[in-house]
């Protein structure tokens, strides 16, 4: 809490107060400051003995207690006029080690400017002593004001504890801000839902990020605490377990409840210690530390910071899972009066209160136990349905282990779970609530293991549980007309697929042995496989359920790792994939999976490369595999196209081909026929006065921004040029590189914004021209620095680099790809080594995953020949890494 200044007291009145604090001795501030340090040390040592923890934090919350008290009696001894009130956590005696100590200081009207220095002197105290205080002076009055326009403030005041003064003023406060007076059971709880649903949309609406907020996230402690305020407002209860006499917790529930509460006080008083100050983000640079202090050590297959984030994630969702449960019964019983309306039929185990669905009797589940799926169908068929009711919520908890063996293999079961999939709506919501009742993993084992399960990188920004679901979530809005416009190829495709409920269950299998060690494609597949089977799907779609799983990254590879302009690439995917309809799945697959993967990674040239891979091998698939497309009739067709797009403009195509035979066959092969004319254009608008050349085009079919630069070719240009644009701030997504017979390069790259979408501003873009253009200008120019920090997330990902070669036989060259970390500079690095080994470089595919870049470059020998030769890769190789991994920190 924060108060505005009080106003200054009177030279009179400071006269008045010198004179009653003169006799005593100066504050012990020295000694205050050792006592709360001694304290502390004390609670660390003890927590490292496995003293529980909701004893320190109450201990701690105690030393203030006495701090305090002491503090408050040296500024203003034994006055009736004020009281020192603890609120919040504070007030609930629930003190982490580095928490803000929150007070009110409650004061009589006629004596706020009298005590306004000695107040000041008290705050100015505390902070002295190391405490950070968040304080507020307030009469009862005010409060009630306060209180009554906001409700975080009234929920602070509910948790006020004296400490010190005037109990009678503390007993005045209370009075005025009562239910009587304000904010009753019905307001509270409807302002406090609002607050939480803000408060989960502003950390994404789930409890799985990378690095959560262990406070604020959905399932984390400050659930629990609006469960304990809405008990408190409404029941006036002072204990969370007296919501099990109010029969709203069984005793096993309030266990997990205070289990979870818990971990988590455990996980945020560690992270206090590690941290130095009030920390409540499991941040990376903390995870690795407190996993190791929580006694997980590295497996096989799972790292320990792994299964300590997996416990978290586990923890939370249990925690989410009772607070939705609790949220409802509150709802029923504080909105709806316990009236929640005469019950509607749908079936004989099921019917509808209240918009909410219940079972008919609490031992449906236990005569009925395919009741566990077919409340998901119920759900998708009756849209007026909101949810399912607490009551039944909790039946469902205490009958899951009814979904054994035996319920697996009932057709009833079966046939239940392929409804939920093939229904045309609603396949989101019961997925999902099947997940986050545990039915999901209880009727597939195997995904069990991936629920809550991290993998410790920046490239899955949620768990595997969680991207699988919004992998789903992506696919089913393919098929929504309303969605048309987000992705108009995938809507397209989604119409024909001939059975949606294939690409459901490869979504829900393409991860789902991760963490198993070996390749989880492959052990995910046999998976998917068996399942399908014990569905009872016939052989054929089984066998293309498998395969998608087994090739759920090979699309994304081939678009970001392979040179997709080259014929023989293409023709080479195509013939894994095999047929249309298979592209058509895989296709989809890929595109809601790399969605899933990390929403703010996706951009629109990541889309416009998978868009080119589908279009080359659908009409390689066309064509039939046996008729391949020959490189040279390729590059005739583009060229012909070109000289047409040229004339249009005005252009003369003599002139075309007068320039064309200046370039190598490159140019042509990995270019469209839209960016050979642009370009050829611009060449041949430009006087050789005018050089160097560079030209931006803000947005094109590559779903990036083109800058297209044309200048006599020097040493080194490719590291000049990426230094250049990494120093402005922008992403290169793809570089190639050509050099004519007269000594001009030729070069194109593909750039996105920091914020992953193309340029847009005119004034940025001929910043970037001009900064450009003044530094190829110059003859020789220093090395260029790139002066931006590396990202702090990536500090904590360390990345062996790794260099491997490959030869392209086809198109003489030779394909280096490099493995390493991300960083400012990197690419001008690399070209500095390919200056200093005299390479020459025609490609590049830039490729950034997690805090990894996986960047493929093709080069040749500077007579434009393969470098085969081993001394020369070794020393390449060799180059690179001492760049790099010298460089790696700057």
């Amino acid at each position: 809490m924060n108060a505005a200044p009080r106003p200054h007291a009177s030279p009179e009145e400071a006269v008045a107060v010198e004179a009653t604090t003169a006799a005593n001795p100066m504050a012990p501030i020295a000694d205050w400051k050792d006592r709360l340090r001694t304290g502390r040390d004390r609670l660390f040592a003890d927590f490292d003995q496995g003293t529980p923890v909701g004893n320190l934090v109450q201990r701690r919350s105690l030393l203030i207690d006495e701090v305090l008290r002491e503090v408050w009696d040296h500024h203003l001894g034994q006055t009736e006029d004020a009281a020192l009130v603890a609120v919040g956590g504070y007030g609930r005696q629930e003190l982490q080690p580095a928490s803000d100590i929150d007070i009110l200081v409650i004061v009589e009207a006629h004596a706020d400017a009298r005590l306004s220095a000695p107040l000041e002197g008290l705050v100015t105290c505390l902070w002295d002593i190391g405490l950070e205080v968040g304080h507020s002076v307030r009469t009862p009055e005010e409060c009630a004001r306060e209180a009554a326009d906001d409700v975080t403030v009234m929920t602070n005041m509910m948790e006020a504890r004296l400490i010190r003064g005037s109990s009678a003023l503390c007993h005045r406060m209370r009075d005025v801000v009562s239910p009587e007076r304000m904010w009753n059971s019905e307001q509270f709880f409807a302002a406090k839902t609002r607050e939480q649903r803000a408060r989960w949309h502003k950390y994404g609406g789930t409890a799985y990020n990378l690095e959560p907020n262990i406070k604020e996230n959905p399932g984390g402690l400050r659930d629990i605490q609006m469960i304990g305020w809405v008990a408190k407002r409404h029941f006036d209860a002072e204990t969370l377990h007296e919501l099990v006499g109010h029969g709203f917790l069984t005793e096993s529930e309030y266990s997990t409840l205070i289990e979870g509460q818990t971990q988590l006080w455990r996980i945020r008083f560690a992270l206090h210690r590690i941290a130095g100050r009030r920390e409540d983000r499991l941040l990376f640079e903390y995870q690795r530390t407190l996993a190791t202090q929580f006694g997980f050590e590295d497996g096989p297959n799972n790292l320990a910071v792994e299964q300590f984030m997996q416990q978290y994630y586990r923890t939370v969702q249990q925690l989410n899972r009772l607070n939705e449960m609790l949220l409802q019964l509150f709802r029923e019983a504080i909105l709806l009066h316990d009236d929640v309306g005469p019950p509607v039929p749908v079936n004989k185990r099921f019917q509808s209160r209240s918009g909410y669905i219940e079972v008919t009797s609490a031992s449906v589940f236990q005569r009925y136990p395919i009741a566990l799926l077919e409340i998901f169908h119920i759900l998708q068929v009756h849209t007026e349905l909101e949810g399912v009711r607490a009551s039944t919520i909790r039946l469902i908890r205490e009958n899951r282990h009814r979904i054994d063996d035996d319920f697996r293999a009932d057709l009833r079961a079966r046939s239940l779970f392929m409804e939920i999939l093939r229904h045309p709506s609603g396949l989101t919501h019961a997925i999902r609530r099947m997940n986050r009742y545990g039915v999901l993993a209880a009727y597939i084992p195997a995904f069990a293991n991936i629920v809550g399960r991290m993998q410790y990188d920046l490239l899955h920004v949620y768990t595997v549980d969680e991207h699988t679901l919004s992998l789903l979530r992506n696919l089913r809005r393919f098929t929504i007309t309303k969605h048309d416009d987000e992705f108009p190829l995938c809507s397209a495709i989604a119409r024909r697929i001939p059975k949606l409920e294939l690409l459901y269950l490869a979504g829900l299998f393409h991860d789902i042995a991760k963490g198993r060690g070996g390749d989880h494609s492959l052990l995910g597949a046999d998976d998917a496989r068996a399942f399908c089977r014990l569905h009872g799907l016939p052989e054929f779609d089984s066998r293309l359920v498998g395969w998608l799983v087994e090739k759920h990254l090979l699309m994304s590879m081939t678009a970001q790792r392979k040179d997709i302009s080259d014929p023989e690439v293409i023709q080479s995917f195509a013939a894994v994939v095999g047929d249309t309809t298979r592209l058509d799945y895989l296709y989809l697959l890929t595109v809601a999976d790399a969605r899933a993967t990390n929403p703010e990674r996706w951009n629109s040239w990541k889309d416009a490369l998978l868009r080119e891979l589908y279009h080359g091998t659908r009409r390689a698939l066309l064509r039939g595999l046996e008729n391949p497309q020959a490189q040279d009739e390729l590059i005739q067709q583009k060229q012909t196209e070109a000289r047409r797009l040229v004339a249009r403009y005005g252009g003369d195509p003599a002139a075309c081909n007068r320039l064309w035979n200046k370039f190598s066959q490159d140019l042509f092969l990995h270019n469209s026929p839209d960016e050979i004319a642009w370009q050829t254009r611009q060449i041949l608008a430009c006087e050789p006065e005018q050089l160097p050349l560079v030209v931006i085009r803000p947005v094109t079919a590559r779903g990036g921004t083109e800058i297209f630069i044309y200048t006599t070719d020097r040493a080194n240009l490719f590291g000049r040029i990426t230094a250049l644009l990494d120093q402005v701030g922008l992403n290169i997504m793809d570089a190639r590189i050509m050099t004519t017979d007269g000594g001009m390069a030729v070069n194109t790259y593909q750039v996105l914004d920091q914020d992953g979408s193309p340029i847009h501003d005119t004034l940025r873009m001929e910043e970037i021209r001009s900064s450009l253009v003044a530094d190829l200008a110059e003859d020789d120019g220093e090395e260029i620095q790139v002066a931006r920090s590396m990202p702090r997330r990536h500090r904590y990902f360390p990345t062996e680099t790794r260099v491997t070669f490959s030869t392209d036989e086809p198109n003489r060259r030779t394909i280096m790809r490099l493995a390493t970390l991300d960083r400012p500079g990197l690419l001008a690095e690399v070209g500095a080594v390919f200056q200093d080994c005299g390479i020459r470089l025609q490609n590049a595919k830039i490729a950034t995953v997690g805090a990894e870049v996986d960047d493929v470059f093709f080069i040749t020998n500077d007579d434009e020949t393969p470098i085969t030769c081993e001394t020369a890769l070794s020393c390449l190789r060799r180059e690179i890494h001492d760049r790099l991994e010298g460089h790696g920190t700057r």
